[in-house]
């Protein structure tokens, strides 16, 4: 009668002659299981594929090229790129459709705050440029770091809020 081998501890270890390390939920057709395959499909809640995570990230770094690109016009146009991009992406990656509203719905709420703070500033014929260009100072590097915190974020693959956004697209 073969005994099983044992480790000094004195628990029994496996067969030598069995698999190292048997597949639980085998195939019996003999083809190579899903996790295998070259394209894995991912289940909801785990980490976007590498394709989502760079659109994402390009989703809130679109941003920061439509406020270069529309600097003439006080930078309104940060918006466009990513709303492109959420276009283009929100029904066949669900990564980028949740990230590109959230980069849209912060950008359309920065500018729409740069364009009131411009409005009362001509509004008051000048005078209230005095407050309101320290404002517009202050809310252009917060825009810009969260912006750059944002894309690192989903780069990761981690879904990021910004810490205040009018949720205009849902």
């Amino acid at each position: 009668m073969d005994q099983p081998h044992s480790d000094p501890a004195g628990s029994p270890s496996p067969d030598r002659d069995a698999p190292s390390n048997p597949d639980p939920v085998s195939d019996p057709s003999g083809l190579p299981d899903r996790a295998s395959s070259p394209e894995p499909v991912r289940p909801l809640g785990s980490m976007p594929s590498r394709d989502e995570r760079q659109w994402a990230m390009f989703a809130h770094l679109s941003a920061l090229a439509g406020g270069l690109v529309s600097s003439a016009i006080g930078g309104l146009g940060v918006f466009i790129g990513p709303l492109v991009i959420w276009l283009m992406k929100r029904e066949e990656m669900p990564f980028v459709d949740d990230q590109g509203k959230e980069a849209l719905n912060f950008n359309i709420t920065f500018a729409a705050i740069a364009l009131v703070l411009v409005l009362v500033g001509v509004v008051t014929l000048g005078i209230g440029f005095i407050l309101t260009l320290p404002l517009l100072a202050v809310a252009g590097i917060a825009w810009l770091v969260l912006t750059i915190v944002a894309a690192i974020r989903a780069n990761e693959g981690k879904t990021y809020r910004y810490p205040f956004s009018i949720r205009v697209i849902k």
